[in-house]
């Protein structure tokens, strides 16, 4: 799904008037409808449903979704500014046909201090939408604040009020903390970011009918990544096809005392499908490896730690994990990419080593796949004021070396050289621990090995990384599931992919 600015959004709305036709009023009416759905749906058996309404076109759809969520047998009180009724023309004509209906109360916000808010109830944020392009200040900020400190599950219509759809808002801004927000057709990129995101609960994005043609030709160049970017991706397997159809990957990987990393990243690249698969380790690993791993094949790196390596000329590489940082492996590691050419995949130590000179950068051999976590990342390239930065920064770097960004997050995002930036929304806080990382490099790997492209590979092991832990966290809880658990979960993700190509 394509990401659009808050002003490609205004144009696929006008071109969607136009070229339909439907008139605006039509529009909203219809985005209103979608919104009162779902909140008729998740939230049957409330009491009370107090609806927060500015004056632009996202007040419009909150006064519009008023008038519907009442005709659906629910009570609703409304909030405006009663003394600023400069409504837009849409709004104007919502509000007007609300304040024919007898059953609806409308207050002014500065009477919010004295309701008694009903327990069984939901607060809706309609004040502001995509359209705002300044800090909120004054009244506003002072009810958005107010609305916050509000303990009853809170709904933002298209955007929480006082987020911008597409930067970051200003530190001392008042923004509505919602639990959910209804996005009117697009993922907005705020929500993906950990500064804004957190603002924003979950999203459910609603579809509104917006014109098709316009969005299949309007450029971008930043996606969420979605199950019709995935299933063009994935390529089944041939029923006449062998181990070797499916390539050899190489991990490289382990020290003394880390070689769980090892086992991890192996498991996850037998389990993401690759044809044959090694392992290179220190001699310390040898019993843990092959007892472990019996599926996968070791190499012989070292007794501690790896210190020499040496790898097949069709074998696709992936190092890292557990790897250390012990000077004879640095050392063996930078000898390494200075000759090898191959794209290949980087994590954890490898990137730490790469990351004690400049220099060592233009070791990387061009369309190699690393992937950072914000930490690693500021070693190799910097710090930066926040994560919309790092974004840039990133974009810059995969540019420059020629190599894609795997640049680990909660919504983790895949930048290409090309400038193309693609955000992975599979994945939950249970993966925030020890191993998960070491995972997803065995997946990328292994896909690298079947053939699949560094973008491809890149972006469908995110995908199947994330999924696979969303599947453990329901099974085990976010608490309890641990990194394993995860790679025992790849072979559902794919079962549930194949059923639908």
């Amino acid at each position: 799904m394509k990401i659009f600015s808050a002003a490609q959004i205004r144009k696929c709305d006008a071109f969607t008037i136009e070229s339909e036709p439907v008139s605006s009023l039509s529009l909203m009416e219809r985005a209103a409808l979608s919104c009162a759905d779902w909140l008729s749906t998740h939230y049957a058996e409330t009491e009370y449903f107090y609806i927060f309404c500015g004056n632009g076109n996202n007040g419009g759809d909150g006064l519009a979704i008023a008038r519907l969520l009442y005709q659906k047998g629910f009570n609703v009180d409304v909030f405006v500014d009663k003394k600023n009724e400069n409504f837009t023309t849409d709004a104007r004509a919502n509000f007007v046909a609300m304040q024919g209906i007898s059953g609806i109360d409308i207050f002014d916000f500065a009477e919010l201090e004295r309701i008694n808010i009903a327990v069984e109830s939901v607060v809706i944020d309609a004040l502001f939408g995509t359209g705002l392009n300044r800090k909120v200040e004054g009244k506003s900020a002072d009810l958005i604040l107010r609305l916050n400190k509000i303990c009853i599950p809170k709904i933002s219509i298209d955007i929480p009020s006082g987020l911008f759809a597409d930067r970051l808002h200003e530190p001392d801004s008042a923004v509505f903390l919602a639990d959910h927000t209804l996005s009117l057709q697009f993922w907005k990129k705020s929500f993906l970011h950990p500064e804004t995101g957190f603002f924003c609960g979950k999203i459910h994005v609603r579809d509104i009918g917006l014109s098709a043609e316009f969005i299949s030709t309007e450029l971008s160049d930043e996606f969420v990544i979605d199950l019709s970017l995935i299933t063009a991706i994935y390529r089944p397997r041939n029923e006449f096809s062998h181990k070797g159809n499916y390539g050899k990957t190489m991990l490289i990987t382990g020290s003394f005392g880390k070689m769980g990393a090892a086992v991890l990243a192996t498991h996850a690249a037998l389990k993401a499908g690759s044809g044959i698969t090694y392992t290179l380790a220190p001699k310390c690993g040898y019993e843990i490896l092959q007892t472990t791993c019996p599926e996968a094949m070791y190499r012989y790196g070292g007794e501690d730690f790896i210190n020499k390596i040496e790898v097949d000329e069709e074998s696709v590489v992936g190092m890292g994990p557990g790897l250390g940082q012990d000077p004879e492996t640095a050392e063996a590691l930078l000898i390494f990419l200075l000759d090898y050419k191959k794209p290949l995949v980087l994590d954890a130590d490898a990137l730490n080593i790469i990351s004690k000179s400049p220099a060592h950068l233009k070791f990387i051999p061009e369309n190699s796949v690393i992937t950072p976590h914000p930490r690693e990342f500021e070693r190799l390239f910097g710090t930066s004021e926040n994560s919309f930065g790092r974004l840039e920064l990133a974009k810059q770097k995969a540019r420059d070396l020629g190599i894609f960004i795997v640049l680990k997050d909660h919504h983790t995002q895949i930048i290409t050289p090309t400038q193309k930036v693609y955000y992975n929304v599979t994945g939950n806080s249970g993966m925030a621990k020890g191993g998960s990382g070491d995972i997803l490099l065995g997946i990328i790997t292994a896909l690298l090995a079947q053939g699949y492209s560094s973008e491809q590979a890149a972006i469908f092991g995110v995908w199947l990384h994330g999924s696979a832990g969303d599947r453990a966290a329901e099974k085990h809880s976010r608490e309890a599931m641990v990194a394993s658990d995860l790679v025992m979960e790849l072979g559902n993700v794919f079962s549930s992919l194949a059923k639908r190509v």
